[in-house]
């Protein structure tokens, strides 16, 4: 019998509505793919992570709109509801990748975009299309201010050149939002701009990158691609601050999703090693695999309290930005390497099983690296959280 928890959340202050709304998406995952046969049918045994069909019974559910205002489409919730969201649909395996790079775009949306930008993106996005963005380059990938992908200005909008790379979930995206050079300043990061480029943009070219996850990312060609002055997502030139802005949306979609990768990690590792029977007795009776199980509790649990604490803190403007940010940032280190120790131990505590694709071990590991890389590497994370110390490298 599976001792896991129903309600992953069940310690925090939630209201009764949040609850109810964690066991539908809870339910939905279960009626969905449910079983390994499902999932092996919507994503083509493991080669796909996203399925059309299933993403849009999210959205005719009203599921995918969950964060976005009710005036553009949405149900008006906040940040809990999202992190809510991610966290159920990760832990049911539900194949709906793009829904983290639509939330990440509506997000900068939201803050920046004209009324008219709104209502279209965002009304996009809750009917069920999902939207991308695109920073990284060949050689621009931690360093974002190496951006050189450029967008000129012609008549009645811009022409786009260069490459973009690492970008989730465009080969079946609607539309893009891409990070472009505009001009150089003083800075390094000035001069950067957002621009809405839908995919099938006449000189756009998106060729998919092959992943040990299977289909997630790409590269972007732009050759001589035009997009109109309306394309224009908030100031030109302040690009770089625009994504920084929707930075803490975005880590804590990455959080929430790993939140729910290290819970079904260790439901499956509990109904394992509580049905696997070695020297007369199931495997999880014996002290070495009870204590190290106990760990990965205590850690799955610390990284959950502090991601709703971060969510509650930003929710109710408790603390600076500055606090903001580096709960955000710890919380997506925290979580995202508990998801991967989890897999691992897993793996470990199942022998030839976890390691065998006849179980979901091996793909749980698997899966849990690239939330260590993407949304910014855990490196990359450190640095930011030591910069709100007063740290920074030494320019010796």
């Amino acid at each position: 019998m599976n001792r896991s928890r129903e309600v992953p959340v069940e310690a925090l202050s939630l209201t009764e509505e949040q609850r109810e709304f964690a066991a539908a998406i809870r339910e939905f995952g279960r009626r969905e793919c449910g079983t390994r046969e499902q999932r092996d049918a919507l994503t083509d045994h493991g080669a796909e992570q996203h399925h059309a069909g299933v993403y849009q019974k999210l959205a005719d559910l009203g599921y995918l709109g969950v964060s976005i205002p009710e005036e553009y489409g949405g149900s008006g919730g906040g940040l809990t509801e999202q992190v809510i969201l991610f966290e159920e649909l990760w832990r049911a395996l539900v194949p709906v990748h793009g829904a983290g790079t639509s939330h990440t775009v509506a997000g900068i949306y939201k803050r920046f975009a004209s009324e008219e930008q709104k209502t279209s993106a965002l009304g996009s996005i809750c009917a069920g299309n999902v939207w991308s963005i695109s920073i990284s380059e060949p050689g621009a990938g931690s360093d974002a201010a190496a951006v050189s992908c450029r967008a000129d200005k012609v008549e009645g909008g811009w022409r786009v050149n260069g490459q973009k790379t690492w970008c989730s979930d465009a080969q079946f995206a609607t539309a893009i939002l891409v990070v472009v050079r505009t001009s150089r300043g003083t800075r390094p990061h000035d001069g950067l701009t957002l621009l809405e480029v839908p995919t099938d943009t006449e000189g756009l070219r998106i060729s998919p990158i092959s992943t040990m996850g299977g289909s997630e990312v790409n590269d972007l060609y732009f050759t001589d691609v035009f997009v109109p002055e309306s394309a224009l997502v908030g100031v030109e030139g302040g690009g770089w601050k625009h994504v920084m802005a929707g930075l803490n949306g975005e880590r804590l979609v990455c959080a929430a999703q790993g939140l729910g990768m290290a819970q079904r990690a260790f439901d499956d590792l509990l109904a394992y090693v509580t049905q696997r029977q070695q020297f007369g007795a199931p495997i999880g009776s014996f002290q070495a695999l009870r204590h190290r199980i106990a760990d990965l509790a205590i850690e799955i649990e610390a990284a959950r309290a502090l991601t709703y604490a971060t969510v509650h803190h930003i929710e109710n403007a408790i603390g600076t930005p500055e606090d903001w940010v580096r709960a955000t940032s710890m919380s997506k280190v925290k979580v995202t390497e508990t998801a991967k120790k989890v897999a691992l131990e897993g793996v470990q505590m199942m022998g030839g099983y976890g390691y065998s694709s006849e179980f979901d071990m091996e793909r749980h590991l698997r899966m849990s690296i690239a939330p260590t890389i993407y949304a910014g590497t855990n490196e990359i994370q450190r640095d930011i959280i030591s910069s709100t110390f007063g740290l920074r490298p030494s320019t010796r």
